[in-house]
């Protein structure tokens, strides 16, 4: 049967408003299934093939005739921006069905909240955080609000399997389901999925097998790409050709630059409107990211999406998911994107219409850059993406969840607490002893309190001090900022980690500023314009390198394979950083150490997580002063007098436990979340050990390839 004649009349009517000549193939594929099937469904396609659409026309086609009476359909984002995003466009294909669509978070208003608390209708778009508040302190209205949803639309999904947020949101909604007449279907979509069998079970654990997946591949879009090298100064400054390059690149299009940090970010975006200037053209680029406040975000989202002359947004990660600014001409990336479904994310925002090519310019500005951009882009080629792997053990998010179901029933019994959590999809897999490990040490330090003669778990006095703060529904960790102001108007906002004093220069928001004042205790800083400044520094977590990347990092230094996209200056740094690997022979079946003058440097290629977990098998075999260098290509630094074969040796003859490590792991490289300084020491170091440690994979590295130590003076 046609897809077309599968929807109702009023969606297809809807179809002819909107002029649409014919469904992707995402939407041709997924509309049947939702129509047609009760099951969950995964939905993996590109960038813009419609992934909204296609579960959005089945859905409201099977709820259109009851959802003015219930709340239906639940949203779930991990962005507030892609909320407000989406809102229009899903508003669009309900216009003939008279279905609400609410949004729910930070910056709704009370009385449109309350609109949809009194009478709860029709779609809700709502972000995990402000679930978890819905659970906390509107405990009255989660039957009614609850009772009726049907199924679950959760966007981006691949943002959350591998994250605390993830095992929050999971938990989040297997509590919901408490409250629901049916189990509702989920319907996930996402442009990077891989690991299948993991997100099924993510989103179905009694049946995983009944999750169907929808792929849909964009493989007769084309790709035109190349990359440009700038090398860096020694003092890490990219150098001014870089800019002027981008700049000629860029003038005539409308262009989204990708950048690796919000110094950089800003950096960028003045000096190319600088260079606009300079050309008597109107400044021409924008900058978008974390730090810069909601409302300018917005402006700037708008203004590339309705510019009819060439514009450009600079930006971190903040619109690398699917936040729709129109049709772009070109994607430029400013050094590697460290993972391949980062880059394919990014080149997925151009070539948005069916007849246009995607178009990515890459610059790279250090060796390291280079060599892994070069890695990513030809595993991106190959159709490899990083394969989800969860989060191993959620103890920290149980903790979490603990105070949020006390707060909900306000108060639960040792058997009624005990059973919701160990059949909270989240959570089961927890071995029960842990468990009730972490609920006595709730108790014993005043997060949980018992009511005497009730027997009753209730939230306890330290514990309210945690759950009554603005964090709390959040269980990742958020950096404390200096909301930055030029008088009534706020601009964004400064890391506080980082030292500022009054009259100093700085960027933000793409603008010259220079700070009159600061008030530490409001967290407040006042600026006002400057005509100079430097970039701002901003804290920022430490990236893994995934080993199937840093492998492939191996195979471009020991192969003589040419990529036809470099310039002649990165094809001539490739070089330089292959020369020492081919004047001694390296093949990929080997590893290096290279024998200084004062220390050696071994170099695994192996990704992070088993590169850590060498470093602490070398500590615990020779006692010693081992570590990381830290770069882009993996370094060990070892002493000079050690015999790196013997350390081998002596690790492949003993049989190792992961809590044989423990004692050699440092304080500063411990695995700290929000809410794990609250767990047992036990539980942190179970938690560490499942996430942070690879045993096998290190030992396993440690039989399969050929070790040499080379003399040689590595610059």
């Amino acid at each position: 049967m046609d897809t077309f004649t599968l929807l109702s009349e009023k969606m297809r009517q809807r179809i002819w408003a909107m002029k649409w000549e014919c469904f992707t193939s995402v939407q041709d594929q997924t509309i049947p299934l939702i129509l047609q099937t009760d099951s969950d469904i995964i939905v993996s396609a590109n960038t813009a093939s419609g992934k909204t659409e296609a579960a959005f026309l089945p859905i409201i086609t099977k709820i259109e005739d009851r959802a003015q009476a219930e709340l239906k359909v639940l949203y779930i984002s991990p962005l507030k921006a892609l909320i407000n995003n989406q809102f229009e466009r899903i508003e669009r294909l309900c216009q003939n069905c008279e279905i609400n669509i609410y949004r729910w978070h930070g910056d709704i208003g009370q009385s449109h909240k309350d609109k949809l608390l009194k009478n709860p209708s029709g779609i809700l778009q709502i972000t995990p955080e402000s679930l978890e508040s819905l659970f906390i302190n509107k405990t009255g209205h989660l039957t009614p609000l609850f009772q009726g949803i049907e199924f679950i639309v959760i966007d981006e999904i691949h943002s959350f399997l591998n994250s605390a947020r993830g095992a929050q949101l999971r938990s989040l909604i297997s509590r919901m389901c408490l409250y629901t007449r049916v189990r509702p279907r989920i319907i996930g979509l996402s442009a990077t999925i891989r690991n299948f069998d993991l997100i099924k079970q993510w989103v179905n654990h009694n049946r995983p097998e009944d999750v169907r997946v929808v792929e849909a591949s964009d493989e007769g879009k084309e790709l035109q790409y190349s990359l440009l090298h700038f090398p860096a100064g020694k003092d890490g400054k990219i150098p001014l050709e870089l800019f002027e390059d981008l700049r000629a690149v860029t003038r005539d299009y409308q262009s989204l630059i990708f950048c690796n940090s919000r110094g950089t970010v800003e950096e960028t975006t003045v000096l190319l409107n600088r260079l606009a200037e300079k050309e008597g053209i109107q400044a021409g680029y924008f900058a978008h990211h974390s730090s810069i406040d909601k409302v300018e975000r917005e402006y700037v989202e708008k203004k590339l999406a309705t510019s009819r002359t060439p514009q450009s947004i600079v930006c971190t990660s903040s619109l690398e998911l699917g936040i729709d600014i129109g049709a772009l001409d070109l994607v430029c990336q400013l050094d590697t994107t460290f993972t391949v479904s980062s880059l394919k994310q990014r080149i997925g925002r151009s070539g948005r219409k069916q007849e246009q090519a995607q178009i990515l310019q890459m610059y790279t500005t250090s060796e390291g850059s280079l060599v892994q951009s070069i890695a990513v882009m030809k595993l991106l080629l190959e159709g490899w993406i990083e394969p989800a792997v969860g989060y191993p053990v959620p103890y920290d998010v149980a903790f979490q969840q603990i105070m949020s179901l006390c707060q909900e029933y306000n108060g639960l019994t040792w058997s009624q607490l005990i059973h919701t959590l160990e059949t909270n999809a989240a959570f089961f897999k927890l071995p029960k002893k842990d468990i009730v490990s972490l609920i006595n040490h709730m108790v014993n330090t005043e997060m949980l309190e018992i009511v005497p003669g009730l027997n009753e778990y209730i939230v306890g006095l330290e514990g309210e001090r945690l759950l009554r703060g603005k964090d709390f529904y959040s269980v990742f960790i958020a950096a404390l900022y200096y909301d930055v102001y030029c008088g009534m108007r706020k601009i964004g906002q400064l890391d506080k980690g980082v030292r500022f004093e009054i009259g100093e220069n700085i960027i933000l928001a793409g603008k010259l500023w220079t700070i009159k004042d600061m008030d530490t205790k409001k967290n407040k800083m006042f600026v006002q314009t400057s005509v100079n400044a430097k970039k701002p520094k901003y804290l920022s977590d430490p990236v893994k390198i995934e080993r199937k990347i840093a492998e492939t990092m191996f195979e471009v230094l020991c192969s003589e394979e040419q990529f036809q996209y470099l310039d002649a200056k990165a094809t001539e740094c490739l070089a330089d950083a292959r020369r020492n690997y081919s004047l001694y022979q390296v093949s990929v079946n080997q590893r290096i150490t290279w024998e200084l003058s004062d220390t050696l440097v071994f170099e695994p290629f192996v990704g992070t997580v088993i590169c850590n977990t060498l470093i602490w098998l070398f500590r615990a075999i020779s006692g010693l002063d081992i570590k990381r260098r830290s770069s882009q290509i993996e370094r060990i630094v070892l002493p000079k007098d050690v015999v790196f074969s013997d350390l081998i040796e002596k690790i492949q003859s003993r049989v190792w436990e992961e809590a044989d490590l423990v004692s050699f792991i440092w304080k500063n490289e411990w695995l700290e979340t929000k809410y794990s300084p609250y767990l047992t020491d036990e539980l942190q170091q179970k938690m560490h050990l499942k996430s942070e440690i690879d045993l096998k994979g290190a030992l396993e590295f440690l039989e399969r390839y050929r070790f040499v130590t080379i003399l040689f003076e590595v610059d």
